[in-house]
């Protein structure tokens, strides 16, 4: 069902190009190929190819593909390589063994990258109702959307048309030619106006650490445009040259108005370059989702174009929900491309499946946090939620819902390092961190790895940005919990009241799984301390019982004894 419109969405976006790599020329309206004169985070883009996931010449992973049949995407070009990953290693070990070794220092490409559309339609103005669009050429083009995917619960209405109406966008998507008329079709449509202006940023330090977290939760202004604050630069005062310089984006999605499962938000890391005007909508962004189920929205755990993951017209995070960014401005590449060749190497351990997605042990944040301590990041920790209280809520769920894997859900999730469980939480600490780091707050509190002095070295300033959910038919979204007492709070207190949206299982291919991927074996049902506890029970219960017993037969000997005396 949502596989055959993904498949009909992207079918609106056949018209790959002339030229064999893919690549289309720029024409009067603006119309470009997705990949000319562009980048793809840190790498450029005539360094890929476009193609679909039933690539036949596709030197990549056969598994990486799979998920992408009826898609466009960026594969490695012939000249560019891969990155690879090690066989029968678990991911941790992989990158850690990989950042060891001297060609870590070279950024291999992603295996694939989810592109979305073969063009790009740039420097455009989008016209009252958001129907037409006025082209770099002045003429008029019609624009239309990609169709909605049937499980999407919204999508874009007139409130939408209102806010893109009058402003420039850069547009993802395909020309139509129906009939001998043009039209554009979109499904991807950024704001131009949502570049970053360091001259004019406003410098606003932290003034303690409670402050990274008032920032998410402050309502957002304006909700047109973004809102930028300074926290640290190296050099204050000196001109902000920041034209190409590279970065480390985190990112942070809050929670959804009509999703109670998605109240934890959601994480991310990009890496990019700042455009010569402050554009950012090229960043790679490194997203992991659920593999095994099919996203309502179409969502794909993919390495992805920064406008593909925020404005996709039925994917995109600011549909559904606002975000927020700490980014770190970099002097030199390294620290970002360190991260970006590791979790690339993470991807392919993912898509292989040597390891699943857990929403409590490997999620969003846990799988981003562990690529950094990988790297030598030892990001501070928060500790568990309750491991106490975990045994107690397992043995009520597990009663309540007659289920042990119940049970178990809700003893994870309470006994999960925090900045690995929560979005929140894993950006709350590696901003503070990172500041840290850079001395923002004085000198740093322990000795730093290599990769930390690197961080040291290479920050030249760190900003936070706010930015707006898009209007749309879907309710608006607010800041993420930062606990799961808050979440708790926030949701209905019988689970049977909570709003969500179901999705179809999407299972692994028995053919693609490689006999050298470890196995991964699923948690067991009765965690160790609880089955400690129940054996440590049965075994006093059983020493109690035999004590019983053993002192009924004494006073069964001594009545006996004191019965064979009266008989004397």
């Amino acid at each position: 069902m949502a596989r055959k419109l993904v498949g009909a969405a992207a079918a609106l976006i056949a018209t790959f190009a002339c030229a064999a790599d893919g690549i289309q020329h720029a024409s009067p309206t603006g119309i470009k190929g997705a990949l000319e004169a562009e980048y793809i985070g840190l790498l450029p883009g005539d360094s890929f190819r476009m193609r679909s996931g039933k690539c036949s010449d596709c030197k990549v992973p056969k598994q990486s593909l799979w998920y992408f049949e009826k898609e466009p995407i960026a594969v490695p070009g012939a000249r560019s390589i891969a990155s690879g990953f090690y066989p029968g290693v678990d991911r941790m070990s992989d990158v850690a063994r990989w950042a060891a070794g001297s060609h870590a220092e070279r950024l291999d490409h992603p295996s694939v990258v989810w592109i979305g559309a073969p063009s790009i339609l740039a420097g455009a103005v989008m016209l009252p109702g958001a129907q037409r669009v006025r082209t770099l050429g002045g003429t008029e083009l019609d624009v239309r959307l990609v169709p909605r995917i049937p499980t999407n619960l919204s999508y874009a209405n007139g409130d939408t048309a209102t806010w893109l109406g009058g402003r420039e966008v850069r547009i993802r998507g395909s020309l139509d030619i129906t009939d001998g008329k043009e039209a554009f079709v979109a499904r991807t449509i950024w704001p131009v106006d949502f570049a970053f202006q360091p001259a004019s940023m406003q410098s606003k330090p932290l003034q303690n650490p409670a402050d990274l977290e008032a920032f998410v939760r402050e309502p957002i202004k304006n909700a047109r445009g973004i809102e930028t604050r300074l926290v640290w630069e190296r050099h204050p005062g000196q001109l902000r040259d920041w034209k190409q310089k590279p970065v480390l984006g985190f990112i942070l999605n809050g929670a959804q108005g009509d999703d109670d499962e998605s109240l934890g938000g959601h994480f991310a890391v990009a890496t990019g370059r700042i455009g010569d005007n402050g554009e950012w909508s090229n960043w790679a962004v490194n997203n992991f989702y659920n593999l095994d189920s099919f996203s309502e929205k179409g969502i794909v755990a993919a390495t992805l174009p920064m406008d593909n993951y925020l404005m996709d017209l039925n994917s995109g995070q600011q549909y559904y929900r606002p975000s927020y960014m700490l980014v770190a401005v970099l002097n030199n590449a390294r620290t970002a491309a360190a991260f970006q060749g590791g979790v690339q190497r993470v991807f392919n351990h993912f898509y292989r499946h040597d390891f699943q997605y857990r929403h409590a042990s490997a999620n969003c944040a846990g799988i981003s946090v562990d690529v950094f301590d990988a790297l030598g990041w030892t990001i501070p920790k928060r500790g568990p939620t309750a491991p106490l209280k975990s045994l107690a809520a397992y043995g009520y769920l597990a009663a309540k819902d007659g289920s042990l894997q119940s049970g178990r859900k809700i003893y994870d999730y309470l006994n999960e390092e925090q900045t690995r469980l929560l979005p929140a939480v894993a950006f709350d600490a590696m901003g503070q961190d990172l500041l840290q780091i850079v001395g923002a707050g004085g000198k740093p509190q322990r000795a730093l790895s290599a990769y930390e002095q690197q961080l040291r070295s290479d920050v030249e300033a760190i900003f936070l940005v706010r930015i707006p959910q898009v209007p749309s038919s879907r309710v608006f979204g607010s800041a993420p919990v930062y606990s799961f007492d808050e979440f708790q709070a926030r949701v209905p207190a019988d689970q049977k009241d909570w709003k969500i949206v179901p999705v179809e299982p999407r299972p692994f291919p028995a053919a693609l799984r490689d006999p050298s991927s470890i196995a991964e074996e699923d948690p067991s049902p009765v965690p160790l301390p609880i089955a400690g506890i129940v054996v440590g029970v049965f075994g006093l219960l059983g020493a109690l019982l035999a004590w019983r017993r053993k002192k009924k037969a004494a006073a069964r000997k001594q009545a006996a004894r004191q019965s064979a005396e009266l008989v004397h």
